[in-house]
């Protein structure tokens, strides 16, 4: 089976053919079901997953009710269960998902997919990166934008207005905003406001800073980090070859 330029979501009747896909180096997003209709939205992002990411990851869906080995395998109740595959481990599940879980999970998928193949015809110089003074807000609808796909390396802070730490740490991510000015970005992510992203990258607590290059996650910190550790992190990613 040719699956690696797949740009629908394939469908799997057997643990067997499931277990032919994950030998794939691709990251794999698998949605199992019980019989049940699936959302029209969840069904929507699943089809723009398995199109925008064709040849570099891999959408499967399986129907559990024709495939109880599966239920078995994956623990799957009555509800939809999302699970997020990378070398064949699973790093994150949600039951019951919505589109907005859809897309943040892929977003942390495509943190571990190949890059993107680029034409070998000449085209216009990219613009220059985008120089933020400041931590740039981050939401659902623009982690892969601001993060994933940003020029620069970007460190994403995980925080929420409750919480005590997390404004500790604020004043410090300004000051450090301005001094890696066009080095590095520095995004926020209230997770009270976008609890997909959260969810998806398994932040359990906060603050928790998450430094990305490349579109990869390349590091991963929970706790309000002294100034002085942060800024040798920061000089360090900058510095990271990939």
């Amino acid at each position: 089976m040719a699956i690696a330029k797949a740009d629908t979501p394939l469908l799997v009747a057997s643990s067997a053919e499931l277990d032919e896909m994950l030998k794939s180096d691709l990251p794999v997003l698998l949605m199992l079901w019980n019989g049940e209709s699936l959302r029209t939205d969840v069904k929507t992002e699943l089809d723009n997953a398995a199109r925008t990411y064709s040849g570099r990851m891999l959408v499967v869906k399986a129907d559990v009710s024709r495939a109880p080995e599966l239920a078995t395998r994956f623990e799957v109740g009555k509800h939809p269960l999302l699970i997020g595959i990378v070398k064949g481990e699973p790093l994150a599940r949600r039951s019951r998902p919505w589109s907005t879980d859809v897309g943040a999970m892929v977003e942390m998928l495509a943190a571990h997919a190949p890059a993107k193949q680029t034409s070998a015809v000449p085209t216009a110089a990219k613009p220059a990166a985008r120089v933020d003074t400041k931590p740039v807000k981050v939401t659902e609808n623009t982690f892969r934008s601001e993060v994933i796909e940003s020029a620069l390396p970007v460190l994403v802070d995980f925080w929420a207005e409750w919480c005590g730490p997390c404004r500790q740490v604020a004043p410090i991510l300004d000051k450090l905003a301005a001094e890696f000015s066009g080095k590095v970005r520095i995004a926020k992510v209230n997770v009270d406001e976008n609890p997909g992203i959260s969810q998806a990258f398994n932040i359990m607590s906060i603050p928790t800073m998450m430094f990305v290059k490349g579109g990869k996650i390349v590091g991963q910190q929970a706790g309000a980090l002294p100034e002085h550790v942060l800024r040798d992190a920061l000089n360090q990613l900058v510095a990271l070859q990939i």
